[in-house]
């Protein structure tokens, strides 16, 4: 079954905050599947006129430490972020890692959602093969970096709906 990301995820007349700003956290690791998830992100952040910063690490466990890092320089800041976007892809190898990684980068993120003031989207790829990040980068699972920006913006609009 095919899925069309634009119809699960539509920002029509969304209210989003004044000068609603996202941080997109983005691997240096899988690089070409990133580089898709962060295209399908920024064509929706820029298709609804919100701004963006762009922060690389090196893989995707050290996604949670970025995030945590800058909210804490910036939460006084005018520039704060409204919304965090994690890009990450993990690829099953021989070993446990991917577990680990899997777990650590998930329970890292849902900390992240319960104890800051701005929701951390769930962009990270966990994947089996090469196969799997073609259907889920604009192939029959939709585009999961557009996904994230739309989830981005829904939540940012939930945030400024409760003021």
């Amino acid at each position: 079954m095919s899925v069309n990301s634009s119809n699960l995820y539509n920002t029509t007349g969304i209210r989003l905050p004044k000068d609603a700003c996202v941080v997109i956290v983005r691997t240096l690791w899988n690089a070409a599947t990133i580089d898709k998830l962060e295209a399908g992100c920024l064509k929706i952040l820029k298709e609804n006129n919100v701004q963006y910063k762009l922060i690389q690490v090196p893989g995707a466990f050290e996604i949670t430490f970025a995030i945590k890092k800058y909210w804490e320089q910036h939460k006084y800041k005018e520039d704060k972020p409204h919304a965090f976007i994690a890009l990450g892809c993990v690829l099953r190898g021989d070993t446990p890692h991917f577990e680990y990684v899997c777990h650590a980068v998930t329970d890292g993120i849902l900390q992240l959602n319960l104890q800051l003031p701005v929701p951390t989207i769930f962009g990270i790829l966990t994947v089996e093969n090469q196969q799997q990040i073609d259907e889920r980068t604009g192939g029959n699972h939709g585009h999961k970096g557009e996904e994230a920006a739309a989830s981005a913006i829904q939540m940012m609009a939930m945030v400024e709906s409760f003021k």
